[in-house]
């Protein structure tokens, strides 16, 4: 595998973590909002979207790496009639436009409330499309292994994951820094994040479900599909299968069984650096299996055809 290759997988897994995080962070947004009020939502809140912008900024730039001559990069969007990759690029620059918008008049609090609401929301919508198109980019005729609905169902799955990992990671970051800056907020900030990550182990350990419900139908297929799908299999399953088996590990502990110990324990009073740090390690886990999962789809592709 090349550096353009690896360009790719670093773009597509940060992009879609960004898209991600941005839609957690606008149902969190909602919920405090409705639980303690505006400002405490804002206090919960305005320190996450500082991760958000610079991780989908790094994406774009390493996506650049991939062209041939980056400095043309803007003839990408010349074709979007008919291409995807230009649909790609355009709902990539609007995304990190309206999300890098939003998050400097959140910050400053500029504009009203419900302006600044409807641009997030628009963003998060911009996001959604962004993914979209990532997953029928790879929907070719040419490449049976990526031409099946495991593609963007995957994608989707990688983007509210790991968003939804990483914006765990972010409250409990952020609420370290209030309870440090200002002890009399920190009671209701400790219970949104409580109650925050109770909801992100439930999506994690569902969306670990519907992995181990796609992923083994989509081997079946490769399996009992043409030599180019079977070549694909054997180079995940049997030239790199330390990759293969530690990828399946590590999303089912940082999902699956670090997820079932959040839910069940982030209610316990005292506890709050212990599920703090159990959230961080099922982040970095997570981050780890789904670039190993990522490497595994870019390296098994195989041609058919012209």
């Amino acid at each position: 595998m090349d550096v353009r290759e690896w360009a790719l997988i670093i773009f597509t897994i940060l992009a879609q973590m960004s898209v991600g995080a941005f839609w957690v962070l606008r149902i969190v947004y909602v919920y405090a909002t409705r639980k303690a009020g505006v400002e405490e939502a804002d206090r919960m809140s305005d320190r996450a979207l500082l991760a958000i912008i610079p991780v989908l900024t790094l994406g774009m730039l390493a996506s650049l790496l991939h062209l041939g001559n980056p400095f043309s990069a803007y003839t990408a969007v010349s074709n979007l009639g008919t291409s995807w990759l230009s649909r790609e690029v355009l709902f990539g620059v609007l995304f990190l436009i309206a999300g890098a918008l939003f998050a400097f008049l959140q910050w400053k609090k500029i504009g009203s409330i419900a302006l600044r609401n409807v641009l997030g929301w628009a963003a998060a919508l911009i996001g959604v499309g962004l993914v979209y198109s990532m997953g029928k980019i790879y929907m070719l005729f040419s490449q049976p292994a990526w031409n099946t609905l495991a593609t963007p169902i995957s994608f989707f799955v990688t983007t509210i994951l790991l968003g939804s990992l990483a914006m765990g990671a972010a409250f409990v970051w952020n609420y370290a820094k209030v309870q440090k800056e200002q002890p009399d907020c920190a009671a209701v900030q400790c219970e949104l994040m409580q109650t925050t990550l109770r909801g992100i182990a439930i999506a994690s350990v569902v969306l670990l479900g519907i992995e181990l419900v796609v992923f083994p139908i989509y081997l079946g297929y490769l399996a009992f599909g043409n030599a180019a799908t079977i070549a694909s299999l054997n180079i995940m399953v049997s030239n790199f299968t330390i990759v293969f088996v530690l990828r399946l590990i590590l999303v089912f502990v940082g999902a699956g069984l670090f997820g079932m110990f959040l839910y069940q324990n982030t209610n316990l009073e005292g506890k709050e650096r212990t599920f703090g740090n159990v959230a961080y390690i099922a982040f970095v886990l997570v981050l780890a299996s789904e670039i190993m999962g990522r490497f595994l789809f870019y390296i098994s592709h195989q041609n058919i055809g012209l």
